[in-house]
């Protein structure tokens, strides 16, 4: 059975260079600390020495997963309130059940793309086609109805862990200051960074109460 993997916050179009650094032992301290306050089952961080930032969650189930997050990820953050808050996000993806309306979502797809592909000539084509696109979008990672989800749930986390719950709108803003950023495009399946930000901070003003 694939494995479903929760790929973090966006499709990266650019690479650039941060002077900001945050070490394994802040990573590791966020992850005990925002996992403890959900109730979430603390394991070990796996560090993965790849440029692109990023952190994500292979999943199978509650009792059979593993954390990821990549130097590069570690490279543009700034301190622990932000990593908690991505951290805080990747926990919201699975306490809201998104990997089990992932797999029915991909399910979906695959059956629209072989009903469509019984349709004959040009008209059959196209619609193979667009069954396809659909297809690779389902595949592409969480919809971006359930990115903000996540976004509200890590931000609501890092509350309750006594973490800033602006660390997850600064994190974000990290990836947009070191050109990481997702454009208006019907084809990503995260949505665009400016909105992203606005709600990102709209919500930490709402849960902090300023």
């Amino acid at each position: 059975m694939r494995k479903f993997m929760a790929v973090m916050f966006f499709v990266m179009l650019s690479c650039a260079s941060a002077s900001a650094q945050i070490s394994k032992e802040v990573v590791e301290a966020a992850w005990a600390r925002i996992a403890k306050a959900d109730g979430f089952n603390v394991v070990k961080i796996n560090f993965e020495n790849d440029n692109a930032p990023n952190a994500w969650v292979k999943f199978q189930s509650e009792k059979n997963y593993s954390v990821h997050v990549t130097t590069g990820l570690m490279r543009i953050l700034n301190n622990e309130d932000e990593i908690a808050g991505v951290l805080g996000h990747e926990i919201g993806h699975v306490r809201l059940g998104h990997y089990k309306k992932g797999v029915g979502r991909a399910v979906g797809w695959a059956i629209a793309g072989t009903l469509l592909g019984r349709i004959g000539g040009t008209a059959g084509a196209a619609a193979q086609a667009a069954g396809n696109i659909g297809m690779n979008l389902a595949e592409s990672g969480f919809s971006r109805g359930q990115e903000v989800e996540a976004d509200d749930y890590g931000t609501v986390l890092l509350k309750k862990a006594g973490y800033d719950p602006y660390g997850l709108y600064r994190a974000m803003k990290a990836f947009k200051d070191n050109n990481y950023e997702t454009q208006p495009n019907g084809f990503n399946s995260h949505p665009p960074t400016a909105r992203r930000l606005k709600h990102l901070m709209d919500k930490a003003k709402e849960v902090s109460g300023k």
